[in-house]
């Protein structure tokens, strides 16, 4: 095995020799001609060769500076790695190759270059509205910076643009900058500031930016105290104090009280300032200050606590309406005095009729349960040392404990008088009392009761009143209001009202009968009779059949009534009913069955075959149903002939040759027809001898047999439905 693996590399080996003999020589350098690498990255050089079997290589600089980069080799390539690019690498390095066949040489420019990270925005101080300040934009550790130019723009405004065309003497890492000084303005809020950086290549630009947002500050102004509830308070009192400042950012708050020797006390950092029992000490100038990164803004404000008076208040107030049968609570309270003697007693020193209790500075009495004796002027009188004051109350008692009751005297149907009845129960005082009937916003009628004034019961009053109802009426509400006036105190008076929505009733009317497809049918046709009728509440409807005795015989209930297959029977007066608790309407309908033609009929009497001279009758029966019109006809090539025929017969007296051939009879109705058809035959007579006796009997036959002949036919015609006509100008209907 190792043998054959000898002998494949040797082989190879061989073949390889002898490919790159028979190439040219040639030397290629990568990056080619020149290239740009930046100061600290790394980069790499590489020279390669085609057409050479044992390269040689060697790197050198144009100036035979030191390479500051290391070599590596392999069968046809050399790699120049510089690890960290520095000034010492900005050379023209060559890449000599030595071969057989002789010696080649390449050479690249390597440019280096630094621009390492984005400029930065430097400000000489915080942004404030009218005051001008400076912008450096700075663009730190630059080569060559000679190719640098920079940009400041405010928004879309260039504010400068600069370069530095200055060729530096030594290689260094230099700091370039832009300066700009401007004026902020309120339009230049949230506007970017961009400083931008850009270092020419050779064959590109490589850019850098650097964007801040515009924090334009505004110094506090316009600062401004709101004092709640006053600024002239009396002990124990509170006080909300609340303080704004405009200013961007917006200012802090600061609250100061002002001492006597002029320092500020420091008292919060908030903008409301909530003092609360209050004393006459706390009186003097409090400060507000707005604060922000730019400037301060004060404003002051002067409270004055003055002592607190003896007061007495009375509650619910000066008068209150008590509901019989409720409690009601009286509060004397005093502000003021520490230790408070409560009397009470009324206008005329009759009873209290009342409870009384006292806890601190407050007294109550109690009225529990309210009724007409409690009808007073209570008095509260406090002391307080020599101090006396005296508050009253007016207790005015009242009843109104249900709402009314709305009473009408029947159904509402239009056109109908009903009597409306409102009753308002245990009432009182009576001439506080009105009662007011309404339908919609519309007043009917109202009544006061001031004839009632002095009796001191409990009463029950009604309105009564009498009105038409119209169909508009329907969906509008019927009021009951009642109000009761409690006294001159009371801005409102106490209302109780009951409502009833009105629902008139209309008779039906405009009852309508649709028939589809036709009130005249075709036997077995399907009928559909619907009805509708006008009315409040939609009238029921009802369908009936009218019988021969007048009576209605009932069908049904539903809108449409539906025959599937008509007969002749079912012909006749329908009747549909609109009925609701108003009323009826009626409308009919008279539907009419007519059946195709049957049982038609084609005779000849005596016979079918006649000799000449005979008389015969060609007679045409249908026994269907009535309006039926018969047609009797001859027919022939040339035409046929209508016959004129007496109730369907057609006699032909002493018949002749050319009275033969075929006889049709068409009955006909307005839903259909039927054909019937027969052949006369005609024989001529022969000469034959006649003996006198035989001639009698000839001549008596030809006046029986037509006798005979009529006898029949009036039979059948006893018998037949219909009667009849030859020609359509001459119908006749049955």
């Amino acid at each position: 095995m190792p043998e054959k693996m000898v002998t494949i590399s040797g082989a190879s080996t061989v073949l390889w020799i002898l490919f790159a003999a028979s190439q040219a020589f040639e030397v290629e350098i990568s990056p080619t001609y020149r290239t740009m690498a930046q100061i600290g990255s790394s980069m790499s050089l590489t020279c390669k060769t085609t057409g050479c079997v044992s390269p040689s290589f060697s790197w050198r600089t144009q100036i035979d500076s030191p390479l500051s980069a290391k070599m590596r080799k392999n069968e046809t390539a050399s790699i120049l790695t510089m690890d960290s690019v520095s000034f010492e690498n900005e050379h023209s390095y060559v890449c000599t190759v030595y071969c057989e066949s002789g010696k080649l040489e390449r050479s690249v420019q390597v440019d280096v270059y630094s621009f390492p990270k984005d400029p930065e925005i430097q400000l000489s101080g915080p942004l404030e509205v009218g005051k001008p300040v400076m912008v450096k934009c700075l663009a730190s550790d630059v080569y060559p910076s000679e190719r640098l130019e920079m940009e400041l723009f405010k928004g879309d405004q260039l504010l400068k643009t600069e370069t530095f065309a200055e060729v530096m003497e030594k290689k260094s890492l230099e700091t370039k900058s832009l300066e700009v000084t401007f004026t902020p303005g309120l339009e230049d809020i949230e506007k970017a500031l961009v400083c931008r950086a850009m270092l020419q290549m050779d064959s590109e630009t490589q850019e850098r930016q650097t964007v801040n947002k515009l924090q334009v500050h505004i110094a506090p102004k316009n600062t401004v105290i709101s004092v709640h509830p006053s600024r002239s308070l009396q002990e124990g009192d509170a006080v909300t104090m609340t303080c704004s400042s405009e200013g961007l950012p917006a200012p802090e708050i600061f609250w100061s009280k002002k001492l006597d020797n002029g320092n500020l006390q420091l008292l919060s950092g908030n903008a409301t300032l909530t003092l609360v029992a209050m004393r006459t000490e706390d009186s003097g100038n409090y400060v507000c200050e707005g604060v922000n990164l730019v400037g301060r803004n004060k404003a002051e404000v002067e409270l004055t606590v003055q002592e607190k008076p003896l007061t007495v208040d009375i509650s619910p107030g000066s008068w209150v309406a008590a509901q019989v049968g409720d409690s009601v609570v009286l509060t004397c309270a005093v502000v003021g005095c520490d230790s408070p003697t409560f009397s009470w007693r009324t206008q005329i020193n009759g009873s209290l009729n009342g409870e009384v209790r006292q806890s601190g500075t407050t007294s109550t009495l109690t009225l529990s349960p309210v009724s007409f004796e409690n009808e007073n002027s209570y008095l509260c009188t406090v002391t307080c040392a020599r101090r006396k004051l005296e508050k009253e109350i007016q207790v005015e008692v009242y009843s109104f404990l249900e709402d009314p009751a709305i009473e009408i005297s029947g159904p509402l149907v239009q056109g109908r008088p009903v009597t409306v009845n409102c009753t308002v129960p245990n009432v009182y005082p009576l001439d506080h009392l009105e009662i007011e009937l309404l339908k919609g916003e519309t007043t009917l009628e109202s009544k006061h009761f001031y004839e009632e004034m002095g009796r001191k019961s409990l009463e029950t009053k009604s309105l009564e009143m009498t009105f038409t109802p119209t169909s508009e009426d329907t969906g509008n509400v019927l009021v009951c209001l009642a109000k009761l006036h409690s006294g001159e105190m009371e801005s409102e008076p106490k209302q109780r009202q009951s409502t009833q929505t009105l629902y008139v009733h209309v008779a039906p009317k405009e009852t309508t009968i649709w028939v589809s497809p036709s009130h005249v049918l075709k036997e077995g046709s399907p009928v559909n009779l619907t009805c509708s009728s006008d009315g409040f509440p939609a009238p029921k409807i009802l369908w009936s059949r009218q019988l021969n005795n007048g009576e209605l015989q009932p069908l049904s209930e539903d809108t449409m009534l539906t025959l599937v297959s008509t007969k002749l029977e079912d012909s006749g007066i329908y009747v549909c009913e609109g009925i609701n608790q108003a009323g009826v309407s009626k409308k009919t309908v008279e539907l009419i069955i007519q059946g195709s033609p049957k049982d038609i009929q084609l005779t000849a009497f005596p016979s079918e075959s006649v000799k000449e001279g005979d008389t015969v009758i060609i007679s045409c029966t249908c026994g269907s149903a009535p309006e039926t019109w018969i047609i009797l006809k001859k027919k022939a090539k040339t035409g046929d002939t209508v016959l004129k025929s007496v109730d369907g017969a057609y006699t032909i007296r002493k018949a002749q040759l050319q009275d033969a051939g075929v006889y049709e009879c068409e009955s006909k109705t307005e839903v259909g027809s039927q054909l019937r058809s027969l052949t006369l035959d005609v024989k001529g007579i022969e000469n034959i001898y006649f003996s006198p006796e035989l001639l009698a009997l000839y001549c008596a036959s030809s006046l029986i047999i037509p006798a005979i002949g009529a006898i029949i036919y009036f039979a059948r015609k006893a018998n037949m439905k219909g009667s009849y006509s030859l020609v359509e100008a001459e119908k006749s209907k049955v």
